[in-house]
């Protein structure tokens, strides 16, 4: 009987890999001319047993593509469990996608995938634990323990836009995000910043411009002329960082913010910026820590980025380079002056 039942519980293991793609990823993955990283293939075993069975007192955060769960693996090592909500065409696309994206990507400032597993109903994906959440939980849900200094914040938007740069232009081949939003940016302990969430990220042929796709994204970040034309550029990523920008500038949410007065947040920003009032939409915490130079030159470049016409946006690369030299700006940006003149 015992034998009988391995059998059994090694074919659904077979069954459940296949439906969930592992056919597919492993001919993806064996490739080890396209920059492929190695990507471990952990048994459902070794997973239930690490985050005692998908305990709820494990659960560290819940979106719209499943539950993340902390886990420790048999060498003692703390890892991030995401379970998916279920099996389907468009979920299995997303699945099988960050695990290509994620196992070309070596960057500091980006969420390291340690592999997955697809045996059970539904495919796991295992990453480096991030411990300290995610940029919105400490910019809307702050601990009063702790709160993001001025310092720390132009820090974590330096983070995400030397990542971003990265994958833009120093990877393989270009890969747009599609989804930069403060929930998937994560905080280390060292309050660094590591972008998560690839399930619908896109890489780009060298010589291609932009995608052409179904909009997708989340409301509040998706760049105006993408979610007008179905064409998301590199343009695009650029906007949706500077709605993240203005977050860290004015701890309000992108939309329904209590003193935008039914616009958006990008919206009230735009018209504070215009009528000269920017203090009035500004973090106290950002008015008190942050000298003039830094604020106005930070609020400048989160200006920029929210251009309507993508074009007249900066590159990523532009803005990472600016916020690199923010203790310069004291001295004021040539580079701001340029873009704004």
């Amino acid at each position: 009987m015992e034998v009988i039942r391995k059998i059994i519980e090694s074919n659904r293991k077979h069954k459940f890999f296949k439906r969930n793609g592992g056919l597919l990823l492993k001919q993806q993955l064996s490739y080890n001319n396209n920059g492929l990283l190695k990507t471990n293939l952990f048994s459902s075993k070794e997973l239930t047993q690490a985050t005692d069975h998908y305990n709820e007192n494990r659960v560290l955060g819940r979106g719209g593509q499943g539950t993340v769960y902390k886990g420790m693996l048999t060498d003692g090592s703390i890892v991030a469990v995401k379970k998916s909500k279920r099996v389907d065409d468009r979920n299995l696309e997303f699945f099988i996608n960050e695990v290509v994206i994620l196992s070309q990507i070596n960057h500091k400032n980006v969420v390291k995938l340690l592999g997955c597993s697809l045996e059970m109903e539904v495919p796991l994906l295992v990453y480096e634990f991030i411990p300290n959440g995610t940029l919105f939980q400490h910019i809307h849900n702050p601990n009063e323990e702790f709160l993001l200094s001025w310092k720390m914040r132009v820090r974590v938007a330096r983070d995400v836009a030397g990542a971003l740069s990265y994958l833009h232009s120093a990877s393989t081949a270009p890969i747009y995000h599609r989804d930069i939003k403060s929930k998937n940016i994560l905080l280390d302990d060292k309050y660094r910043a590591k972008v998560a969430d690839f399930g619908i990220s896109r890489s780009i042929g060298i010589d291609e411009t932009h995608l052409t796709t179904r909009v997708i994204g989340t409301s509040g970040y998706l760049d105006p002329e993408y979610f007008r034309s179905g064409h998301f550029a590199e343009k695009s990523d650029v906007y949706s960082f500077g709605i993240v920008l203005i977050e860290l500038l004015t701890e309000e949410k992108p939309i329904s913010s209590p003193r935008s007065m039914g616009m958006s947040l990008a919206t009230h920003f735009l018209n504070c910026m215009e009528d000269n009032r920017l203090s009035d939409i500004l973090d106290a915490r950002v008015l008190m820590e942050g000298t003039r130079e830094e604020i106005v030159a930070v609020a400048e470049l989160g200006r920029i980025c929210l251009h309507m016409n993508g074009k007249k946006r900066p590159t990523i690369k532009e803005v990472a380079l600016e916020l690199e030299g923010i203790q310069m700006l004291k001295q004021g940006s040539v580079f701001l002056q340029t873009l704004t003149s």
